[in-house]
């Protein structure tokens, strides 16, 4: 028995030392990976659905996150951006997973409409639904940063290769959520700058991507508007980001821009080369602005007006030769939304009444003449008060799925 005490110790000894070895390893690793990944792993944790999927009705859930940090935006700038999706989903997975795990980002066919307006209070209203089939949603919620503004912005997951028959379920798939900062299709930032990316379908028969190769840095199509909602203080400053930068839409689409900020101004952001019969290069495309209180050229109606509207078609002169109804896409809902702005100059009682504008666009009481089975989401933005008034998929009429968020707050 004296022999067996000092063995027993001895282990004793030995097993206390593994342990608090096998402790200080894990506590080591934690704080590692809190050190790398502290705003990652904030970002999951904020990640929560507010909104249950209803298949029925072509519903997908709707999720929130907030996201801190610089998400690696000023990394992006540094160098010069990407002239590709393949190119951005390896500076994500680089940047957000260290490379441990890929990630991915596309771009649809989609069909939409926006508009400006004012209230009768005096505030500045950017209306927009996104049309095109259901998906789960997330609205997305990033800090002022480094001399950076606050946003709010919506992302359809899909893009992200979430499965759109399925809730966000499981750390992987949380993990993949953190790339939606690239992928904004709307938004408003706290300097009272909107912005929403719109298809054009350029090219004639084909659609061609917009594709300049100057010496400029570049951007894909929803990086360039990350960077307007991150950097433009006003619509020049949006426009001025957009002429910096060369346009690599993704392969097979083309899309338009409409920015506007809480003065009233606003502009469509269009890349063009010719007619739609000829513009079949898109490296030879060239950035057209066209502000709200200056596109009398652009045709008698957008002239008498202070508001804009933008659809699924290029606005600029001569561009389409047959007539808009069979070239133009969309067009049908870029008169019925002026015709709605018309009745009273532009002026809507509140965010309700731009949202009953969305309403009569939306999918569900419209020609479904693109192939898009849904409108997504209706969102109206004040951009005097940095507000939001955000509906899923034309519940129109369902007050429990009317979601407003305040940059204030």
């Amino acid at each position: 028995m004296e022999q067996t005490k000092p063995k027993m110790k001895l282990w004793k000894k030995i097993l206390i030392t593994v342990t608090a070895t096998i402790l200080a390893l894990v506590l080591l690793l934690s704080a590692v990976i809190f050190a790398v990944w502290h705003n990652e792993i904030s970002a999951i944790a904020s990640m929560k659905m507010i909104r249950e999927r209803n298949d029925e009705h072509l519903d997908g859930a709707v999720y929130t996150m907030k996201v801190k940090g610089d998400f690696y935006l000023d990394d992006f700038v540094a160098q010069g951006g990407v002239k590709s999706d393949a190119e951005l989903i390896e500076f994500i997975t680089a940047k957000i997973t260290k490379g441990l795990i890929d990630m991915g980002i596309s771009d649809p066919e989609i069909g939409c409409s926006s508009f400006t307006a004012k209230s009768e209070s005096g505030d500045v209203l950017f209306g927009r639904n996104y049309d095109f089939s259901k998906t789960n949603t997330c609205i997305v919620f990033t800090e002022a940063n480094k001399g950076r503004h606050a946003t709010i912005s919506t992302v359809d997951l899909q893009f992200l290769g979430i499965d759109v028959d399925k809730n966000v379920g499981g750390l992987m798939d949380k993990i993949t959520c953190l790339a939606a900062t690239y992928a904004p299709l709307d938004g408003i930032n706290d300097a009272g700058v909107s912005c929403g990316i719109y298809m054009t379908y350029q090219g004639g028969e084909e659609t061609i991507a917009t594709n300049q190769n100057t010496d400029k840095p570049d951007f894909t199509s929803t990086t360039l508007l990350r960077l307007i909602l991150d950097y433009a203080d006003n619509v020049e400053e949006a426009v001025e980001i957009a002429s910096s930068y060369d346009l690599h839409d993704s392969a097979k689409t083309s899309y338009h821009y409409m920015v506007a900020d809480a003065s009233g101004k606003s502009a469509i952001l269009e890349w063009v080369a010719g007619t739609d019969a000829t513009d079949n290069d898109g490296s030879k495309r060239e950035l057209k602005v066209v502000y709200n209180d200056q596109d009398a050229y652009i045709g008698e109606m957008e002239g008498s007006t202070e508001y804009q509207v933008i659809t699924n078609f290029v606005i600029q002169p001569g561009y389409y030769d047959e007539s808009p109804a069979e070239n133009k896409k969309g067009y049908d809902r870029y008169e019925a939304i002026y015709a709605e702005l018309n009745k009273t100059g532009g002026v809507v009682k509140d965010e309700q009444a731009a949202m009953d504008i969305l309403s009569v666009v939306g999918r569900r009481s419209w020609k479904n003449d693109d192939g898009n089975g849904c409108t997504v989401h209706s969102v109206v933005y004040n951009l005097t008060d940095k507000t939001m008034m955000w509906i899923p998929n034309e519940n129109y009429n369902d007050p429990t799925a009317v979601y407003t968020f305040s940059l204030e707050d």
